[in-house]
This record gives structure tokens, C-alpha cells and sequence, in this order.
């Protein structure tokens, strides 16, 4: 089969129709991480990932990993470890050690991390903006775990999360779909699947059904 050249971005604010991806998601190639390309992509279902490629590379993957918020998981174990008020969650209180941690945690199996410093400066700009938003979790004082992600109004694109004790993640996970549930949300875009999102009520769902519901506003 001949494979189609990926698409080259200009300086124009344009993306190409997502359900042109390749078969491994890659949308294009290039561009900008300005606060107005970042905020057209997630809109459109588009998300940047990369590493110390030459080029951005932009995705919009088929299937399409998300949680609704209604299906979110919490095991026996989780509720037992809510019930203990040991953890406290914020939001938006410290978005930038959130994203720093996110970057400097080692994951199982990955070398290296996809959050550069111009990536974590482009999200800080998002963020100043009320577009990236932020969950803490804390213990004794200390942030252990969050997340982050892009707030579209009815959908949250979950980008990173962290935990450097057991559960912090997870209770940080937990707390977003709650608040989503409470807020009328209508799904948390999780990207690509892992088993662990899967645990936690995540499921896949083609992608013109996540575009669908990305554009029903």
C-alpha cells in the first residue's frame, strides 16, 4: 500500500480534517505552539506529541481513548482510601509544579520525557489564558499528584498526570470526572488507551464519535 505523504504546516492557522490521520493518528507535521494553533487543535480534536523530533507532530488517533464521567471507576480500595481524608484536592492552585512534575516523573517504559521546556511554556501560556487548568493533590502539605489538561467547556483533554505515592493519581482522576459529572461535561479525552485508564472506567470509541461530541458546541 502507498503510504501518503504527512501534511506540512504553514504559518496559516489551519489543521487538515482529522479523519485524514494516518493509521497510527499523525495528522501533520509542523507548525507553531502558539496559545491560538493549541487552542484551534484541541477543538478540533488535534493534540501535539513528540519528542526531539524536527518537526511538531500533531494526532488525532481512531480509536479514541475517553472516560465518561459517569463511568468513572472507584474500586473498594479507592473509596477506602478516600474515606480517610488523608489526601486534600485543589484546582488551578499550582498549575506550574503540576506540569514541572509531570515532566520529571520517570514513567515505566518511556525514555525521556514528550514535555520539553517549550512545551511546558506554551501550556503555562494556555493557562494564563483559562484554558489549561490544573488538579492538585495533597498530603501533609506536600504536592504527591495531578493532573492537567485543556478545558474546552464540555470536554476535558486530559494531557499528563503524576504520582509519587500510591493512589494520588488516581484519587486526582477521580476527583476531575466528579467535578465533570457535577458540571455537565460531557467526556474526558484520555488520547490514547493504557490499561490503566482502562481500570478507571476509560473505554475507546471511533473517532467521528469523539469528533461528534467535541463539536456539539
Amino acid at each position: 500500500m502507498e503510504r501518503i505523504p504527512i501534511p506540512i504546516l504553514t504559518p496559516e492557522l489551519v489543521f487538515p480534517d482529522p479523519e485524514t490521520a494516518n493509521e497510527e493518528g499523525l495528522l501533520a507535521l509542523g507548525g507553531d505552539l502558539s496559545t491560538e494553533r493549541l487552542w484551534l487543535a484541541y477543538k478540533n480534536g488535534i493534540f501535539p506529541w513528540f519528542n526531539e523530533d524536527p518537526y511538531l507532530m500533531w494526532w488525532c488517533p481512531d480509536p479514541r481513548m475517553v472516560i465518561f464521567p459517569t463511568e468513572i471507576k472507584v474500586s473498594k480500595s479507592m473509596r477506602k482510601v478516600l474515606r480517610t481524608g488523608n489526601f486534600k484536592v485543589t484546582q488551578n492552585q499550582a498549575f506550574s509544579e503540576v506540569l514541572e512534575q509531570c515532566a520529571n516523573i520517570p514513567r515505566f517504559g518511556e525514555d525521556g520525557t514528550w514535555i520539553t521546556p517549550n512545551m511546558m511554556q506554551a501550556y503555562l501560556e494556555m493557562h494564563k489564558k483559562g484554558h489549561a487548568k490544573s488538579v492538585e493533590v495533597w498530603e501533609d502539605g506536600y504536592l504527591v499528584g495531578g493532573l492537567y489538561g485543556i478545558d474546552l467547556g464540555h470536554v476535558f483533554c486530559g494531557e499528563s498526570m503524576f504520582s509519587i505515592v500510591p493512589n494520588a493519581s488516581k484519587v486526582a482522576l477521580i476527583h476531575l470526572a466528579q467535578q465533570c459529572q457535577k458540571n455537565d461535561y460531557q467526556l474526558i479525552d484520555c488520547q490514547m488507551y493504557t490499561a490503566h485508564l482502562e481500570s478507571m472506567g476509560g473505554r475507546e470509541i471511533p473517532r467521528s464519535a469523539f469528533l461528534k461530541i467535541l463539536h456539539q458546541r
